[in-house]
């Protein structure tokens, strides 16, 4: 039963978006929610982690560059060339280089777990790429539009301590203390984290109703290609470079969900209002494909 159920994530999100989309009323004053339900999240996955984990991530330091590698090449350049294809306006070539230069957002740990990835790999990858992006992210800018950008340093590292290393590892140190206690979390845990995310794929529906009213077919296929490419180049390209679809799998989710709220604020702060459609479109089109590709995994390991 509970296998079928998130087998159905995608449906469960694209219907919560729909919702969000006719009554955002319902959804906009949980906006609260969202901080506190992805600490959860991340501290149910910290209970299924053990430090031995992370220790094997120590061998995979080859993935971990692979992935970061192809974060700051394939998906600054995909945003690029796509804004120029589409013909999209320089506010929205902004927006879009501001999303494809940034880092992985912590909802790429989620989906990792949901779709049966190597969750600790994913957390690594996410703590590297947010410090990549201390320097990428103003040179890659810089590079491609003339324009630079001053990244929030100090807030970029307090949100990733507070959205993920204090969690995680406080589900670390309570699954090491309770060890054997918390086993019907297994069963139970997945079916949370799939409820949290359909909740803010809603919220932030309901948030953006504004912006996504209005929205150019341009846009949104721009922003659909990005994300797939972010995937698809992150998954083949590690495995023609020999790697499992587990390492695959995860490094694909990590490149292809950026923190698309990094690159709304930034927008904000230094451009205009248009430049932050393309991340806050970005969040909601991630969300969803992310869910049919955790979806697919996991329809993929029932069936072996």
């Amino acid at each position: 039963m509970m296998s079928r159920l998130t087998l159905l994530f995608p449906l469960w999100a694209l219907l919560a978006s729909l919702v969000a989309f006719y009554f955002p009323v319902f959804f906009t004053d949980m906006k609260n929610w969202i901080v506190p339900l992805l600490m959860l999240v991340m501290l149910g996955m910290g209970f299924a982690l053990r430090w031995q984990d992370f220790q094997g991530v120590l061998r995979l330091k080859k993935a971990v560059s692979l992935g970061v590698l192809i974060q700051f090449t394939v998906m600054p350049l995909a945003a690029f060339v796509l804004a120029r294809l589409f013909g999209l306006s320089d506010d929205l070539t902004i927006g879009m280089m501001l999303v494809g230069a940034t880092a992985g957002g912590t909802a790429s740990n989620v989906m990792t777990y949901l779709a049966n990835g190597n969750v600790a790999l994913s957390v690594s990858m996410t703590l590297v790429s947010t410090l990549t992006a201390v320097v990428a992210l103003p040179f890659l800018t810089w590079l491609y539009l003339g324009q630079t950008v001053e990244v929030p340093v100090s807030a970029m590292m307090g949100n990733l301590v507070q959205l993920i290393v204090v969690p995680v590892v406080l589900g670390m140190l309570l699954g090491h203390v309770l060890s054997g206690k918390l086993s019907f979390l297994d069963k139970v845990f997945p079916i949370f984290s799939m409820m949290a995310i359909v909740l803010i794929v809603a919220i932030v529906v309901a948030l953006n109703h504004s912006n996504l009213s209005g929205l150019a077919i341009s846009l949104i296929v721009v922003i659909m290609l990005h994300n797939v490419i972010g995937l698809g180049s992150a998954y083949f390209i590690s495995r023609r470079l020999g790697y499992d679809t587990v390492i695959s799998r995860t490094l694909a989710i990590e490149v292809g969900m950026q923190n698309s709220g990094l690159s709304v604020a930034l927008a904000l702060q230094y451009f205009s209002a248009l430049s932050a459609l393309p991340g806050a479109l970005f969040s909601v089109w991630h969300n969803l494909s992310g869910a049919l590709f955790a979806s697919y995994w996991q329809y993929r390991r029932d069936k072996v």
